[in-house]
């Protein structure tokens, strides 16, 4: 692969997706990308630069930015931001006028293990939450994840991976040697394709956002643009929680760590006040 079309097609990921590959992630373009060139019978990545260069609105280039989106994800990921999400959920359930929805958004909900993992605090909550139905979203700009999430079948390895043992049994069956996860979690969860480039007005305010694991594969720039989309959309009472190695320093004045949380973020006072 000439270093042009190494250019062109991390080029066309980043326009698409706000997703920065580097040179050192030329492996992943030539893994990630053989079976595409098979199907098409095309010889190289070059070639396929040069077919998305002379047509760049075909599907393919939409299929190749999927390829290269990293789809990593796992239950209750972390640990903590779930506990304090546990927290969190029966005071802004006792703060909202009667019959108001709490809503949930999972940004960049790969699988969809992100989402399930909040149905699931949601549902042990139980009365906790004084019957207050919770709207849980689940977006991803990748077609194929989200077909996967809504399906809710997970293999051994991915179950293993921060679920607890006496969620598994409660919530989930064996299924061909896979897990399923019951019809009741998973309806509790709507799935929505989504860019995080676009304006995420559409998609209405949220309590809480999950934005986790997503903005390190940005430039500044995107992640700053990110950011204050999110910000837009969160009530004033609400949470963004980030990943464990991203932050808001340097990157928007809107958001502010939530007192001795890890990764857990709000509005920033004024902020707030405007919304």
């Amino acid at each position: 692969m000439t270093p042009e079309s190494f250019q062109f097609l991390t080029g066309l990921v980043k326009a698409r997706s706000g997703i920065v590959l580097n040179t050192d992630k030329a492996y992943m373009l030539e893994t990630r990308l053989a079976p595409m060139l098979k199907r098409e019978r095309l010889a190289s990545l070059d070639a396929l630069a040069g077919r998305l260069r002379s047509a760049p609105s075909l599907p393919l280039a939409t299929e190749v930015v999927e390829a290269l989106t990293t789809n990593e994800s796992s239950f209750f990921r972390d640990g903590r931001p779930f506990e304090h999400l546990r927290q969190m959920l029966p005071k802004l359930a006792a703060s909202r006028p009667a019959g108001q929805a709490l809503r949930v958004w999972s940004a960049a909900a790969s699988t969809g293990q992100e989402a399930y993992s909040v149905a699931m605090i949601v549902n042990e909550l139980g009365p906790a939450l004084g019957g207050r139905r919770v709207e849980i979203l689940g977006t991803d700009l990748s077609r194929d994840v989200l077909a996967r999430a809504q399906e809710g079948l997970f293999s051994q390895f991915e179950v293993q991976r921060g679920l607890p043992v006496q969620l598994l049994v409660k919530y989930f069956k064996p299924d061909a040697g896979k897990w399923r996860i019951s019809d009741g979690l998973r309806t509790m969860v709507r799935w929505q394709c989504f860019n995080l480039l676009e304006n995420p007005a559409i998609l209405g305010r949220f309590d809480i956002i999950f934005c986790r694991n997503v903005l390190i594969y940005f430039d500044a720039a995107t992640k700053t643009q990110v950011l204050a989309n999110i910000s837009n959309q969160l009530q004033p009472d609400g949470y963004v929680y980030l990943g464990g190695a991203e932050t808001v320093l340097g990157l928007t004045t809107r958001l502010v760590p939530s007192s001795g949380e890890r990764g857990a973020y709000e509005l920033m006072r004024s902020a707030a006040k405007a919304s």
